[in-house]
């Protein structure tokens, strides 16, 4: 067996890791990759048996955007192994190879880890961060503006576009430059949840639970006033946000978030990641 990366033109390697995610995840990378959203910036480093990819750990190079600074950031993703290579020391191998790589390149590391893994990441330098979620209640009264719905594929070039050219969603903390992260999402997880907002210039992401709206994103080429974006969904008890809002002149609420496993940050020294935020969904690897 060989570490192998950067191999998105490999046909071999890469369909040998696209069923290998598909087969431990679930997640069908094919259509991602057919769109040219797999760009340079997702970069897989693999142990390869021939042309066989049989465990992995990705990288994406992004920044992180707090309190207005850039910080490049990089997120560690499809972290699988194939069963019969299991227990041989391959993930803690290949994240070792990852530290290596990019030591001293990265202002902030981090990932996402389920409930199985928890006791992993530690043993890499990986600090647990607390994300809170932000809320608030929408104004009685206040009347819904039009939003259209979009379609995939009818509309992906125009989301494609204003994915590519967005700004942050927040100036608090967001990320940039994850545009491949966020059109995963939205080809796979969010394709029926997808509404341009005309006056905004901005699309919107989101789902209804009864009277609560889930907002997952909002896309612009420009700063929004999240008031406007507020106003939108008209008679509902309350917006959750899955990012973190600025706060501005309007007041959000916030509590501890509870995630499926949990957020995990390695920094550079001198630097923290702030209190009360939230990572972007759409920008989850």
């Amino acid at each position: 067996m060989k570490i192998v990366s950067h191999y998105r033109e490999n046909k071999a390697l890469r369909k040998s890791f696209m069923q290998l995610a598909l087969d431990v995840f679930g997640i069908d990378f094919e259509s991602w990759h057919e769109h040219g959203y797999w760009g340079e910036r997702y970069i897989p480093f693999s142990y390869a048996d021939g042309d066989k990819i049989v465990a992995n750990v990705s990288v994406n190079e992004l920044d992180f955007i707090i309190e207005g600074k850039s910080y490049k950031a990089l997120q560690i993703g499809t972290v699988m192994t194939h069963p019969q290579y299991r227990n041989k020391g391959l993930s803690a191998s290949l994240m070792n190879h990852v530290l290596n790589v990019y030591q001293g390149k990265y202002d902030f590391m981090y990932l996402f880890a389920n409930d199985s893994v928890l006791d992993f990441y530690p043993k890499f330098g990986f600090e647990q961060v607390e994300e809170h979620q932000y809320a608030t209640k929408v104004l009685i009264g206040t009347d819904p503006l039009p939003l259209r719905k979009l379609r995939i594929p009818e509309d992906l070039e125009m989301i494609e576009r204003s994915v590519y050219t967005r700004v942050p969603v927040s100036n608090t903390f967001a990320t940039a430059n994850s545009a491949g992260i966020t059109m995963y999402h939205i080809l796979n997880v969010f394709t029926d949840h997808l509404y341009c907002h005309a006056e905004a210039d901005s699309i919107l992401i989101f789902t209804r639970e009864n009277r609560t709206v889930h907002l997952y994103d909002v896309i612009s080429t420009a700063t929004v006033n999240m008031k406007d974006i507020i106003s939108s969904f008209g008679d509902t008890d309350i917006i959750k946000f899955h990012f973190t809002p600025d706060q501005g002149d309007f007041l959000f609420q916030h509590e501890p978030f509870k995630r499926d496993g949990a957020f995990f940050v390695k920094k550079r020294t001198g630097l923290e990641i702030p209190p009360f935020i939230m990572h972007p969904v759409t920008s989850e690897a």
